[in-house]
């Protein structure tokens, strides 16, 4: 419905009837911290709601879907429930008059009744020119309509006497306001129907998830935003030709039912009396890792996981039929330990293994040829038919006794040829693998004593599998490379992916503690830094750039400096030449070009932070052959004090715009759709 404008004339308005309908908007009572807070609904989910009731649908108590389908609105109740988690049930109202609050000056909705009466005493006075208009609140206030721009609402002052004395004009007027557009309210206009993607989100250590102690669904929400507003940035184009829609974020809480399981009760009666919060917020928070590493409550949170998210699912699909896009997980510190030893654990669907199947057939058909190369190296081709009949590929063959030679039938001198061969080559390979080698490409398969199996130390938990196979799995702030080494795993196989996930991030900011980086655990021999995310304008923060021009101007000084002083010296030490050889063109030619090469030859190397990858690195399969480690770029703030701001850098990536947009710039990659402009140093 359209909006309509409160009277615009002087005090006196048209009497041939200036008045003009109000237009309704619907809110909803957000309480934080035992504080009311009226908030409006979207313009479509509030003209979405203002149909329904329209339509006569508050006596059958219909149900709105709003907020991109995440809470429902019961009309006759007049209550905003949850769909996906448990929040406290909020009221709901269809607003049309406000009066301003006393403490955060923020405008109140009046209640609908009394909306009404309000409306029909504006109706009357506008139509019959007759103002100064008193009315009663239900609770004992008076509102009086001076003029179409001057309405008062009188707050009473609290009197001594019991006696329930009529209300007067007395106290702290308030200003009335009718109407939604006249209260300076920020409507937003909602978010796109269509949904491309689903992503999970798991949370780490304790109940609170940032620096404000707010809740993985609050952080949730905060990154939702966030990935709106880069959405309407960075993929215009893609918007405007609706290609996309947006990604949909869910929160998995594992923290409550962990909780819930009566273990608090027990830690209760062993926590000493001192310093008491300190205790409880240990109890509550760092102890979530002890209790992942304990095999009885690590059954529970695994199964928590895994059972919400498989919960969350079917949930989604009912609500959303028609939703074909993929799955991706995500988990912030411990959340992303649980998720990946999850992954770790999931089996591969049959196809899958058809497919494995497949390529292990192949495998053997090249051993088979590897075979027949060999017996032609030998001068024996015919027994190359005999070698294929028993299928023996290299491997089998290196396996085998004279004994087995024999039954095949191999005479005795082709016999030893074939012998003497096997036992020359397993000399060479014990050699080769006495010496300490990881060559970061190595491909066999895990079979390598370098390489452990990536489950090597897990908990003993039966992990549950998961409904869906998760397209890419985002881990920030993550333990994971830490816990793998702990674990005793050094060495990840370039070859491991996991089973039915192919993509893998591990973004971190520089400044946080708790992270860990996984690529040099793949490539050991190699030191590399880690990706820098792009800043979501487009470049490098300022103070980055400052600070790397900076390095490079101090080592051109220092090898200028070097090279000045190096030449010096050098004619210093020289023989003397005659006078008119050294005023001779050459030799100043000479002594420039000796002055230009020398720094070049000893020049010294840029730092690795500056210094550009000269070729890119193979950082195996784990995610696909691209690499894995992300690094933030620190706010110029941060920079001045990493210790400072420790705490902050673990707690960061709900509201940061680089990490939404990496998660949004892989997920469309993987869909054909990219960034409007990509961004300078992005993949």
């Amino acid at each position: 419905p359209q909006q309509a404008q409160p009277p615009t004339g002087s005090a006196e308005p048209d009497a041939a009837g200036g008045y003009e309908a109000v237009a309704p908007h619907w809110f909803y009572c957000k309480v934080t911290d035992g504080r009311e807070r009226w908030v409006p609904f979207s313009a479509q989910d509030s003209a979405r709601l203002e149909e329904a009731h329209g339509a006569g649908k508050d006596e059958e108590d219909a149900v709105v879907p709003t907020s991109g389908g995440r809470y429902d609105v019961h009309l006759k109740k007049r209550q905003r429930v949850a769909v996906y988690w448990e929040e406290e049930v909020s009221e709901v109202r269809r607003c049309t008059w406000f009066y301003k609050g006393d403490k955060d000056n923020k405008y109140i909705p009046y209640s609908e009744t009394f909306s009404e009466e309000l409306e029909e005493a504006y109706m009357t006075a506008v139509t019959l020119d007759e103002w100064k208009k008193k009315l009663e609140s239900p609770s004992r206030e008076i509102i009086i309509l001076h003029n179409p721009k001057l309405m008062v609402h009188y707050h009473p002052v609290a009197t001594s006497d019991d006696w329930g004395s009529a209300p007067t004009e007395q106290g702290r007027p308030r200003t009335v306001k009718r109407g939604v557009e006249n209260i300076g309210a920020e409507i937003p206009n909602g978010e796109p129907l269509q949904i491309d993607h689903l992503v999970f989100v798991v949370h780490g250590i304790g109940p609170a998830c940032d620096i404000r102690f707010r809740s993985i669904v609050q952080c949730v929400n905060d990154f939702r935003n966030v990935s709106l507003s880069m959405l309407q940035a960075h993929f215009k184009k893609a918007q405007e030709q609706q290609q996309i829609g947006r990604v949909e974020f869910l929160p998995v809480n594992w923290h409550s039912s962990l909780h819930s399981t009566g273990v608090d009760v027990d830690l209760e009666r062993i926590t000493l009396p001192s310093i008491n919060r300190l205790r409880h917020f240990i109890n509550d928070t760092i102890l979530d890792v002890f209790f992942y590493n304990s095999s009885t409550y690590c059954q529970t949170i695994v199964d928590t996981v895994a059972s919400e998210m498989n919960r969350l699912y079917q949930l989604f699909l009912q609500r959303n039929p028609l939703f074909n896009g993929g799955v991706s997980i995500a988990g912030h510190s411990l959340g992303s330990l649980i998720l990946f030893d999850l992954l770790t654990n999931q089996k591969a669907a049959p196809e899958e293994e058809e497919h494995k199947e497949g390529a292990r057939t192949a495998a053997s058909n090249r051993g088979v040829e590897d075979v027949k190369e060999m017996l032609k190296e030998l001068e024996l081709c015919e027994y190359c038919e005999v070698f294929e009949k028993e299928r023996m590929d290299r491997h089998a063959l290196f396996l085998c006794t004279e004994a087995n030679l024999k039954e095949m039938g191999i005479p005795l001198g082709p016999r030893m040829k074939i012998l003497h061969y096997i036992s020359s080559k397993r000399e060479t390979q014990d050699q080769s693998t006495a010496a300490p080698q990881h060559s970061p490409g190595h491909t066999d398969d895990g079979r390598n004593c370098q390489y452990r199996d990536i489950g090597l130390g897990q908990v003993s938990a039966n992990y549950p599998q998961l409904n869906y196979k998760p397209t890419i799995f985002f881990a920030f702030g993550s333990p994971i490379g830490m816990f793998l080494t702990v674990r005793g795993v050094k060495r990840i196989n370039p070859n491991y992916s996991l089973p039915t996930c192919k993509g893998f991030f591990n973004i971190f900011h520089p400044f946080d503690p708790v992270a860990y980086r996984i690529e040099p655990m793949i490539v050991p021999d190699v030191e590399f830094e880690p990706m820098l995310l792009p800043h979501h304008k487009g470049r490098k923060r300022m103070h980055l750039e400052l600070k790397e021009g900076l390095t490079r101007m101090s080592v051109d000084l220092k090898n200028n400096l070097l090279g000045s002083l190096r030449v010096a010296w050098q004619s210093f030490t020289r023989a003397p030449l005659p006078a008119l050889e050294a005023a001779s063109p050459e030799g100043e030619a000479e002594a420039e070009a000796s002055t230009e090469k020398q720094p070049d030859t000893k020049a010294e190397e840029p730092p690795p932070a500056v210094k550009e990858e000269a070729s890119p690195i193979n950082v195996g399969r784990l995610n696909g052959g691209n690499r894995i480690d992300y690094v933030l770029q620190e706010k110029p703030i941060e920079s001045f004090n990493e210790y400072l701001f420790a705490l902050q850098g673990h707690l960061c990536y709900w509201e940061s715009e680089d990490t939404v947009l990496l998660v949004l710039k892989e997920i469309y990659q993987t869909q054909g759709i990219t960034l409007d402009q990509p961004l300078p140093g992005s993949q």
